[in-house]
């Protein structure tokens, strides 16, 4: 082991050589410890040495790795660099050692079983080389082998059975309420007053958009993780956008007793984008921040251009706590109960992956808390008309 100290937020950073990797790999080598059984699990097998690196894996591994990756160039690294997570590139240390890691049931775990316990824990990845999000179950168990100390690492996706949980929860519950207000006005429209007939097709009108707007979210989301939407590219005005993204969440039951608002300095940037996946990317950060409001607090959005981009921005008031900011962004996060969390996950995969852009946030007490999108003022000709860009256009 190289005996420089590596600074780390948690774990320690520290590393074997690669002539101990390799020689730890041999104890492991031919299966002779381990016979057929790790390659005929359905899971994930790793084996890790005391310092998290990876000294043995199964086949299975190939299911989690990227095209360019093999079974044996994932040696030497810890498990949140072999499967690509975004933390684990953004120290010295690698994985385990930032901030952000320490909420991590990966490295929770693996700790653990460095104190010689079982444990099981569930973990949240988004990959750095396509945005993707993995979301795993970890049991690891610590062992002995030939008088060294080594943690197996047993790995399932569980990205599906999430996913689901997440549909069944819009599907019966925030669906289920919009359907049953339908139904509730339209038998008021039935047995009610002539001069309440408006009033009541109104709010029907405003429900059945509702309705709408909640299915086509979920079409474009599943449809963005598998790489099926198609861009539709067109000159669009930044004001324009915004001003219908106040027009269409100002009648939101998120922005009662709310004000939402443009600000003043705002002015009109010609761009060429999808403008529907655009205003879905706003839509999402805009009720986010109404939800994140206190009644008669205020939401403001606005853009602001550079030489080659736009930025998009939308602030409220209120401070995320620090824990929530390590985690913003992660496909099934949110303060607001299992089955949640998809808003900031769609902006960032709409946005980094099929609008080519970048998505930052700022939350602090002083100034409250932003989200910014910085989008090219065109998109690289490169990327127009690949199949992993997309607007909801095709759906309706």
């Amino acid at each position: 082991m190289d005996d420089k100290k590596i600074p780390t937020q948690f774990a320690p950073g520290e590393r074997s050589s690669a002539q101990e990797i390799a020689r730890q790999a041999r104890l492991f080598a031919g299966k002779r410890l381990l016979g057929m059984l790790p390659d005929m699990m359905p899971c994930v097998l790793m084996v890790l040495n005391e310092h998290r690196q990876i000294v043995f894996v199964n086949k299975q591994i190939a299911t989690l790795l990227s095209p360019t990756q093999s079974s044996d160039s994932v040696l030497g690294m810890r498990p949140g660099e072999a499967l690509g997570c975004t933390h684990g590139f953004e120290s010295e240390g690698g994985c385990g050692t930032t901030e952000s890691c320490s909420l991590c049931g990966t490295v929770d775990a693996i700790l653990a079983s460095q104190q010689g316990e079982s444990s099981v824990r569930e973990c949240r990845i988004l990959r750095r080389h396509n945005g993707e999000a993995l979301e795993l179950r970890i049991w690891t168990t610590p062992v002995e082998v030939d008088g060294e100390r080594f943690i197996v690492c047993a790995i399932l996706d569980i990205s599906h059975e999430k996913r689901r949980q997440a549909l069944e929860h819009i599907f019966l519950h925030d669906i289920y309420n919009v359907a049953y207000g339908l139904s509730w006005y339209a038998d008021f429209l039935k047995k009610g007053a002539p001069d309440k007939v408006e009033e009541y097709a109104d709010t029907i009108h405003r429900l059945c958009g509702e309705l709408i707007d909640e299915i086509d979210a979920q079409r474009i989301l599943l449809r963005a993780e598998s790489g099926e939407l198609i861009l539709t590219l067109e000159p669009i005005g930044s004001l324009t956008v915004l001003q219908d993204t106040i027009a269409m969440y100002s009648r939101h039951p998120v922005a009662h007793d709310r004000i939402l608002r443009l600000d003043e300095k705002t002015t009109e940037v010609s761009i060429v984008s999808d403008k529907i996946l655009l205003m879905r990317v706003l839509g999402n950060m805009v009720k986010n921040a109404l939800e994140a409001c206190r009644a008669s607090q205020t939401v403001t959005i606005g853009c602001r251009t550079s030489s080659d981009s736009v930025e998009f921005w939308v602030h409220n008031p209120g401070v995320m706590k620090r824990e929530v900011q390590l985690q913003v962004f992660q496909r099934s996060f949110s303060t607001k109960g299992r089955g949640r969390g998809l808003g900031s996950y769609s902006i960032k995969l709409l946005t980094e992956r099929y609008l080519k852009g970048q998505v930052s946030f700022t939350s602090d007490d002083e100034s409250g808390t932003t989200f910014i999108i910085h989008c090219p003022l065109k998109p690289n000709e490169a990327t127009i008309g690949t199949p992993q860009a997309a607007s909801s256009r095709s759906f309706r």
